[in-house]
């Protein structure tokens, strides 16, 4: 055999990857193998690979069970890692862990995004001395996550497991997409929880895709197939730029998509009536350009990318339907991840404030309610590109401060007709202060008392009055928020500030 025919067999033979049996179980599971996977990622073909020939000496690892290297996403360099479950599960060996380290020093350097498909059973024991505990081992890894983290976008897509240490990678990445019933993460596998504390619990329970997404909130989006996967990650990666250094590119700015019913229908007068957010939000928008971010975890709190007349611009609204728009401790925990997230990138803010404020109670209060609400609000505070307020409804208490209030630099806080901003609405008021006065009357008085004190209080947070002692900028006719907005934007681009001069905050996490 020449070396021709030698070295192209031998390329053949690790394109591969594991053995036959191997890649039809994730047929069984609807998993593709790994190199397909990318096929469908990248624009076209991989442009560079590196270290193809790892490990090349044991014919039972090709490329030690990771292809790394980097490729187009609509037209933009992104470095990827993959894991190929079809070698011993995808597990890590010193090779593996060199690879993954490399490629991630690589996005360092040329700051391009950094993409982690994720599919792996974890270390391999056998190999634990040469990967795991040096200064190159498993813990770079995720060293170089937390740096790179704020510099580029890192993405992770989980195909199937990411166990023990190994789930570290999915929860220093900005999100995490997770195809539901055969991604999963946890520090500790049923069997292994089982025998160390004696707690018998199902994979699904433990550590499954649609448990991250919704309880958790590791897990950032659910999907039912790994082609959705990687749409979702091309269409995500197209709100941000390559590093922290540029801002997002601006598409093609689309109308907003028709609807019979205009923004001022929406909105009902009563203050404590549901009505969908969404639907606000698609009226405002470039048609179809919702990106949305952790819509089944804390789903009170709507978070999500979107095109404002083609510019990036991240969503943070309050959801009436859901728990009436109030805020938890994980609602608050999402604002914070995704406002940080979006500052990062120099992508700008918009809040649209519907809120009756933070949840009260004892279960929330031992929660550390008051430590996440804080949370938000320094994320909030310290985010330094464009943000926009808009009081949609009402803004009560300290949902008024977490969602960009008058005091914490908005460019501008904007208000529509229907707008309250009030320390509690009239009714919590009114029975706050009167409570005595009101046990004191009879019972057929009490109705017209209070009615009259509630309206005295409407008189008093009336919104013209609000803006005539400046606490808002503006107030806005709901039909014309958009074009606002458009106008807002695109004057604040100028923008330029440093919140403070400090080495970093200590924040209440």
């Amino acid at each position: 055999m020449s070396f021709t025919e030698d070295f192209k067999n031998r390329v053949e033979t690790i394109k591969k990857g594991g053995q036959e049996k191997y890649h039809q179980k994730n047929k069984e599971k609807g998993k593709l193998f790994v190199r397909k996977r990318l096929e469908l990622l990248f624009d076209g073909d991989m442009d560079i690979e590196d270290a193809f020939f790892a490990n090349c000496m044991d014919e039972g690892l090709p490329s030690d069970g990771v292809v790394t290297g980097i490729g187009k996403v609509n037209g933009q360099d992104v470095c990827v890692m993959a894991n190929d479950s079809t070698v011993k599960a995808g597990s890590w060996g010193k090779r593996t862990v060199e690879k993954i380290v490399r490629i991630q020093e690589t996005a360092a350097k040329l700051e391009i995004p950094m993409l982690y498909l994720v599919d792996s059973a974890g270390a391999r024991i056998t190999d634990q001395v040469e990967m795991f505990p040096g200064r190159r081992g498993a813990g770079r890894i995720f060293h170089n996550q937390i740096k790179l983290s704020g510099r580029v976008p890192q993405v992770c897509l989980l195909f199937g497991p990411s166990a023990a240490g190994g789930a570290y990678i999915p929860a220093f990445c900005d999100i995490v997409v997770m195809v539901d019933g055969n991604a999963s993460m946890y520090l500790g596998s049923p069997r292994m929880a089982e025998k160390v504390i004696g707690e018998k619990v199902s994979l699904e329970e433990m550590g499954g895709a649609n448990m991250h997404c919704s309880v958790s909130g590791v897990g950032d989006v659910l999907v039912k197939s790994e082609e959705e996967a990687i749409t979702y990650t091309r269409n995500y990666l197209d709100y941000f730029p390559a590093n922290f250094r540029h801002k997002p590119e601006t598409a093609e700015p689309k109308d907003v998509k028709e609807f019979e019913k205009s923004i001022t229908d929406l909105i009902p007068e009563n203050q404590n009536a549901p009505f969908n957010m969404y639907d606000f939000i698609n009226r405002i928008i470039d048609e179809d350009s919702f990106c949305e971010v952790k819509k089944k975890f804390a789903p009170e709190l709507i978070t999500g990318l979107s095109r404002i007349n083609g510019k990036s611009v991240g969503i943070i609204a309050n959801q009436p339907r859901m728990k009436g728009g109030v805020l938890f401790p994980d609602s608050a925990d999402k604002g914070a991840k995704f406002i940080q997230l979006c500052d990062a990138f120099n992508i700008p803010l918009l809040f649209l404030m519907d809120i009756p404020g933070f949840m009260i109670g004892t279960k929330v209060e031992q929660a550390g309610i008051i430590r996440h609400g804080a949370k938000m609000l320094a994320m909030m505070s310290e985010a330094t590109v464009p943000k926009i307020s808009v009081v949609v409804r009402k803004a009560y208490g300290a949902g008024l401060y977490a969602m960009a209030g008058p005091a914490f630099e908005p460019d501008a806080c904007l208000a529509l007709p229907t707008a309250q901003i009030a320390v509690m609405g009239p009714e919590a008021a009114v029975n706050a202060v009167y409570a005595n006065k009101i046990a004191e009357l009879p019972e057929e008085e009490r109705p017209a008392f209070v009615k009259e004190k509630q309206e005295e209080y409407k008189d008093n947070i009336d919104i013209y009055r609000l803006a005539s002692e400046m606490v808002v900028d503006a107030i806005v006719d709901p039909e014309d928020l958009r074009d606002d907005l458009i106008k807002r934007y695109k004057i604040y681009e100028a923008k330029n500030i440093t919140f403070t001069d400090r080495k970093h905050g200590v924040y209440p996490v």
